[in-house]
């Protein structure tokens, strides 16, 4: 840890504000602020009035300064923040200093990147950190500071210890060669494989309820021009987001929204309208709109009723290859001018919903539909999570497929012990036990500078 450099990084956002915040970490970090204050620093978590000097001895600023000394602070090493005023030129112009004085610039994420090294905090934790900041709803925020707080990673690590658990006994199996068989086939084994399976299972469960919270859903509205796809879209955002006319191709181009719906984020998105045209504008909206469809979570096809139009013909008119029920859901428009009761139903395996926009009937039934079909069911004790944890965790299940395959089927010791060896490596890979140095660089990356 003292071998390192001590780095510096403003912490708060850019722009004006009352107080701007510069974080020092690292072995110099109390050097360096004593030299920018020309005077002793305060005693550890006290905070104290200091002027900030220049290389011509002159008050560029002045504030507090708070010591955190190591290991008790956030990165583990030696922490200092200054807070000074909040403008961009003085915040600029100390850091400067700083760098002048022997810091160096943090990269994005280094600090929250040596508090993981330095045990601190695990992997889960620290990606937590970024969720917390980036928290799109209330429950996001809630479930991102329990992730922080070490609600996934118990769960993880409870698991692991399941799993270390298992291996021992296969391991022992196999130290006794003569009674592996026996061993192997008593029951036992079996038992706690499956225990530890069901056990990812439910951790995965709640993880898919996290990653729904931090990622939300992708959701495209389209149909033919003049379905009322605007309107529709406006029911949804509860506001006038979208220009909505009798002219058909009013929408030319893509339009997002962000929204809330039953505590689950979603991106909104209204496109152009799906018809043949010789319009050029009008034909690069539709081109982009496909396009919007393509990566789509979830499809809301709307269709007006008055039309008699079968919707499942349009589909497979313009996207056939993304007609399937997990991506695609109906919505018949404009009831209130056929006199259609809104209402859910099946139409040919694809969920159908009845709704007039313009009225906004039937709007919270579609609400609810969406929720239920991303499968969204949040609780109190959700954790923030993402799909490098999912991925994870799938992957430990195969492992522990293969494992209890090589159990019931071959009785092969040493086979069941290298599959539960990779799904330990791969759970492990959640809290950063078994991490690629490429996999962090990812992660931290991602994050502010300054954090």
């Amino acid at each position: 840890m003292y071998n390192r450099s001590t780095i510096a990084a403003i912490a708060t956002p850019p722009g004006r504000g009352g107080v701007g915040v510069i974080r020092l970490s690292g072995p110099k970090a109390y050097a360096i602020a004593a030299a920018l204050t020309q005077k002793d620093l305060p005693k550890a978590r006290y905070a104290g009035f200091r002027q900030f000097y220049d290389a011509a001895n002159e008050v560029m600023d002045e504030g507090l300064v708070i010591c955190f000394p190591n290991p008790h602070s956030f990165t583990g090493e030696d922490v200092v923040e200054l807070q000074g005023h909040g403008g961009p030129v003085i915040q600029n112009a100390l850091l400067a200093r700083l760098l002048e004085l022997g810091a160096t610039a943090a990269k994005a994420g280094e600090f929250s990147m040596r508090a993981f090294e330095n045990g601190k905090l695990d992997l889960v934790q620290a990606e937590a950190i970024a969720d917390l900041i980036d928290a799109t709803s209330q429950a996001a925020a809630r479930s991102a500071l329990r992730s922080l707080q070490g609600a996934f990673s118990t769960k993880v690590n409870t698991v692991l210890e399941q799993l270390i658990h298992l291996r021992l006994h296969v391991e022992a199996a196999i130290d006794f060669p003569e009674e592996e068989i026996d061993f192997l086939a008593d029951g036992k084994i079996l038992n706690l494989l499956d225990e530890v399976a069901a056990s990812v299972t439910a951790v995965q469960q709640s993880a898919r309820q996290g990653q729904l919270l931090r990622e939300g859903l992708q959701v495209v509205i389209a149909g033919k021009p003049n379905a009322g796809k605007s309107s529709l879209l406006n029911a949804l955002a509860g506001i006038e987001r979208a220009i909505v006319t009798d002219i058909a191709g009013t929408t030319r181009d893509v339009l997002h929204e962000k929204i809330t719906l039953n505590g689950l984020p979603i991106t909104l998105t209204d496109t152009a309208g799906l018809r043949e045209t010789g319009d050029i504008v009008e034909q690069e909206g539709i081109r982009r709109a496909i396009k919007e469809i393509e990566q789509a979570d979830l499809l809301l096809l709307v269709y007006d009723l008055s039309q008699n139009e079968d919707p499942l013909q349009l589909a497979q008119h313009y996207f056939a290859e993304h007609i399937e029920p997990k991506r695609l859901m109906l919505i018949g428009n404009k009831c209130d001018l056929t006199g259609v009761q809104a209402a859910i139903s099946d139409f040919n395996g694809f969920r159908h919903i009845t709704v007039s926009a313009k009225q906004e009937t039937g709007v919270q039934s579609l609400i609810e539909a969406i929720t239920a079909h991303a499968g969204f069911q949040p609780e109190e004790d959700t954790f923030i999570a993402r799909t490098r944890h999912l991925d994870a965790m799938k992957r430990t299940q195969q492992y522990l497929a293969e494992a209890r395959e090589q159990l019931v089927v071959y009785h092969a010791g040493e086979l069941v012990a290298e599959s539960l060896r990779l799904a330990q490596n791969a759970l492990g890979e959640i809290t950063g036990d078994f991490s690629a140095d490429d996999l962090l660089g990812k992660i931290f990356g991602s994050f502010c500078i300054g954090k």
